[in-house]
């Protein structure tokens, strides 16, 4: 059993991976090691990396809580959870930290039962001291969720716009508010993409570009899926012009799709763009278009978000084609 103030990091996911017993002194066979391997990468694939470190963080945090409090976080005890989750609807739990709101208290809490199975112990999230607690934290604190506002078709060929095409930055960008609007992408998808199917270790699908279009797989919480996007009627709105533009004044050959642009905006970066920037691309572009020009400054920036890409899905714009594919939907935009 782990120390009490543990942590399972990402790199620590090969203890959770299946090995077979040996005698001591004995050694895996190549067969052996080739499978442990291949279990370890099956482990790693079960949940992305963002979670991953998620909940990484939110253990250490719970660890530091008790430590704190003079509480041991192992094994697990419905009564030191209760405590922690009423400190943390409390803003009890840190000095100079406000309160969490209730759908980040379930989080953590999710977050505390996979940190806990990953050590071969249970947390009863039924028992009263966390049930009823999570109940009355709901009660008392929960909030409608707020609907961030949807862009139109419109509203993108305004956005793309306000981007400069003779800019790597800007043909990137112009790719990404395409593509991510034509296929409905939430922004960890639109970053999570690779140029070809298994090229790296993070990616969460890849493209292939056909005559007619381009084909989008996607890897998803509940499968895989696949998005056929159509070429648009004009270049300037075409998201399948807009990808091939980008990958070609990019230089791009390998790996992920969307990258960061450096060096004075001369230079592509090797790694994979950060989530985060989709939604201060759709922010900032929905900004500089006006879109919804009757709401303030400051509302308009609250209400534009990364999810207000496929917060219109499925209404389809008239000038792109594309057919959503997975086990059960399927539908089609013209």
């Amino acid at each position: 059993m782990n120390s009490p103030g543990e942590i399972v990091l990402e790199e620590d996911l090969s203890r959770v991976a299946p090995s077979p017993a040996l005698k001591p002194g004995s050694s895996l066979s190549a067969q052996l090691q080739d499978l442990t391997d291949r279990a370890r990468g099956y482990v790693e694939a079960a949940s992305s990396a963002n979670t991953r470190k998620a909940y990484a963080s939110d253990w250490k945090h719970f660890s530091a809580w008790c430590r704190r409090s003079g509480l041991s976080p192992l094994p697990p005890h419905p009564q030191t959870v209760g405590l922690y989750i009423t400190a943390r609807a409390s803003g009890a739990a840190e000095r100079g930290v406000k309160a969490n709101s209730v759908s980040t208290i379930e989080r953590r809490l999710s977050s505390l039962s996979w940190n806990f199975s990953q050590r071969g112990l249970i947390l009863d999230r039924k028992d009263r001291h966390i049930a009823t607690v999570m109940a009355g934290i709901r009660n008392s604190h929960a909030k409608p969720p707020v609907q961030k506002e949807a862009v139109m078709a419109e509203d993108i060929i305004a956005m793309v716009e306000t981007l400069d095409r003779g800019s790597l930055r800007g043909l990137r960008d112009r790719a990404m508010l395409l593509i991510g609007f034509a296929g409905g992408l939430r922004r960890s998808e639109i970053v999570g993409l690779d140029l070809k199917a298994n090229q790296t270790e993070d990616g969460r699908g890849w493209i292939e570009i056909l005559d007619k279009g381009m084909l989008i797989v996607l890897r998803g919480k509940t499968g895989w899926r696949e998005v056929e996007v159509g070429r648009g009627s004009a270049d300037a709105t075409c998201p399948v012009a807009a990808i091939e533009t980008w990958i070609k004044f990019a230089k791009l050959a390998h790996g992920p799709l969307f990258r960061r642009v450096t060096g004075q905006g001369k230079a592509i970066g090797s790694g994979r763009l950060n989530d985060k920037e989709v939604a201060r691309l759709v922010k900032r572009a929905a900004m500089a278009a006006g879109v919804r020009g009757d709401l303030s400054e400051i509302e308009r920036a609250y209400k534009f978000f990364g999810h207000s890409l496929r917060a219109a899905w499925p209404l389809p714009p008239k000038w792109m084609s594309v057919t959503f594919k997975n086990s059960s939907v399927m539908l089609q935009r013209k």
